[in-house]
């Protein structure tokens, strides 16, 4: 490692530092600038499963070079959530937080863990009947929500007032969003109002969804957001809210599995359940990704 360059994560096997990748394996090293990587991809056999390892391979814009595999590392997907992060995001690295962003980063725990075959059609089904049971539903009838009496915001369905919402925000959300999302933002300065409400939220009346840019899933351009009518944010989290364009599952994986249940808890709501169907969501408030993005 060069005396400019800060490391900022390592293994027995691979070095990440604010510039570069580097692997070992069998005494041939391999590196990769972090501005030359293209995807991210990681992998699991049956035998890292069991071990709680994962095989990553970082491949670059220039498909005619060679790819950096690192093998049977542990915390897999928080380093290649590291990895994805820090080679889309070029501010991120030369910050001075980089290194406290590096650990936040691979100390988060997926939450969502389907282990076998049978959880995994498990899984699938419960996405299906979530998707027809929207489609059924949107012109019949739905149950009533059954709204938390110490909802932050709709304590009983009634919407609180907008100075208590303002000190809720201040007080609770800002504290817990500037570490949450120091590693998509790039550091914890980073995180402002406008990252989650848009560049003018006053003006927008504070409105959600405000986010724009989001993890699209493929179904996206089926046209499913304009079927039989407006879709609330329930509906887009049955339909959307499962899927990401691969290269981005990494990104998608951290703010589904830490950020939505972690602002969930503040606003004493559950968690979007993306196992469980639309109807399930929807009668306990739920709260889930598409009710921050956009859909378009």
């Amino acid at each position: 490692m060069t005396s400019w360059e800060r490391r900022l994560c390592a293994g027995r096997r691979y070095l990440l530092t604010d510039l570069r990748i580097t692997s070992t394996a069998h005494g041939v090293t391999r590196e990769l600038a972090l501005d030359d990587v293209g995807d991210v991809h990681r992998s699991q056999t049956a035998m890292q499963r069991v071990f709680g390892l994962s095989t990553i391979e970082v491949r670059p814009r220039d498909a005619r070079r060679s790819s950096v595999v690192l093998r049977h590392v542990r915390r897999g997907a928080q380093l290649a959530a590291l990895v994805e992060l820090l080679a889309t995001d070029p501010a991120a690295r030369v910050h001075a937080d980089a290194a406290a962003t590096a650990q936040a980063t691979m100390a988060w725990e997926p939450r969502v863990r389907l282990r076998g075959k049978r959880e995994a059609l498990t899984g699938i089904a419960a996405i299906v009947l979530s998707i027809i049971a929207v489609l059924a539903g949107l012109h019949g009838r739905t149950a009533a929500i059954a709204y938390p009496k110490d909802d932050a915001i709709y304590p009983r369905g009634v919407k609180r007032d907008h100075a208590d919402i303002v000190r809720f925000m201040q007080t609770e959300v800002m504290p817990w969003a500037r570490q949450a999302l120091a590693p998509i933002a790039g550091s914890p300065g980073n995180v402002t109002c406008g990252t989650c409400h848009g560049a003018q939220p006053g003006a927008d009346a504070w409105r959600m969804p405000a986010v724009s840019q989001l993890p699209r899933p493929v179904v996206r351009t089926a046209g499913w957001e304009n079927y039989g009518g407006p879709m609330d944010a329930q509906m887009r989290n049955a339909i959307y809210g499962y899927s990401a364009e691969p290269a981005k599952v990494s990104r998608a994986a951290y703010m589904r599995e830490i950020v939505m249940p972690g602002m969930a808890r503040l606003l004493h709501r559950p968690a979007y359940d993306f196992t469980r169907t639309y109807e399930y969501n929807r009668e306990r408030f739920a709260f889930g990704c598409y009710h921050c993005h956009k859909v378009k």
